[in-house]
């Protein structure tokens, strides 16, 4: 299948570059605040305001996910559950890239996990950590979400660094959308509605991107 031609990424607002943190690895959104990850700490951003509201300390060194209830955190080689209100880690699972993972997100009682230089992204059970599936991608994958039955990934290669939305059944690209010259994207999560938020890696920003108006309305392919 022909890869299809990119169209540029619209940013719409930054966020940052946060106190102390010189980097943002995983973003996630729990329907009113952005999670980031910021190597030491998990910090929750009012996307209005930009305000950090509140922050759990906690290692976070990768992709971070929510599953309406509770918060998911890649740190090292294992994904911890955090209650979100109190910060406690109620259960530890291993990553299935053995700390080569990269993103990471919910949706429909599992996790996705990219795994950044192998290309790939692992479907896993979140109780157990059992590898369900994977499917092989041509470019690094720097995080990962689902929004509207469709699924999009991050890549950054050199100073490239596009969102994709992929075909999971043979990780044909369907759709790219391409983030400005030096501009990467280290963490990726959808807000259901209308915007995408990308982890800015070492600038220490994270970015609101606009979705594409089509996979808005549901008409994704």
């Amino acid at each position: 299948m022909k890869t299809p031609s990119s169209s540029p990424a619209e940013i719409v607002r930054e966020y940052g570059p946060f106190d102390g943190a010189p980097n943002v690895a995983g973003v996630s959104y729990d329907g009113s605040r952005v999670w980031v990850a910021l190597g030491a700490q998990l910090a929750a951003i009012d996307p209005q305001s930009g305000e950090t509201k509140r922050t759990l300390d906690h290692a976070s060194d990768a992709g971070t996910a929510f599953d309406g209830t509770h918060l998911y955190q890649i740190a090292e080689s294992r994904i911890d559950k955090i209650d979100p209100v109190s910060g406690q880690v109620l259960k530890s699972i291993p990553a299935p890239g053995k700390g080569n993972d990269s993103g990471l997100t919910w949706a429909e009682g599992s996790l996705w996990v990219g795994q950044y230089r192998d290309r790939k992204i692992v479907q896993i059970d979140p109780e157990t950590g059992a590898v369900k599936r994977s499917i092989e991608s041509n470019r690094f994958v720097t995080g990962v979400t689902w929004v509207d039955g469709e699924f999009w990934h991050g890549t950054w290669e050199g100073e490239e660094s596009e969102l994709r939305r992929i075909d999971l059944t043979n990780g044909a690209v369907l759709e790219r959308l391409a983030m400005p010259s030096g501009v990467g994207v280290s963490g990726l999560e959808a807000d259901g509605a209308d915007l995408f938020y990308c982890g800015g890696g070492e600038s220490g920003k994270l970015r609101a991107v606009r979705r594409p108006r089509r996979a808005a309305k549901g008409e994704g392919a």
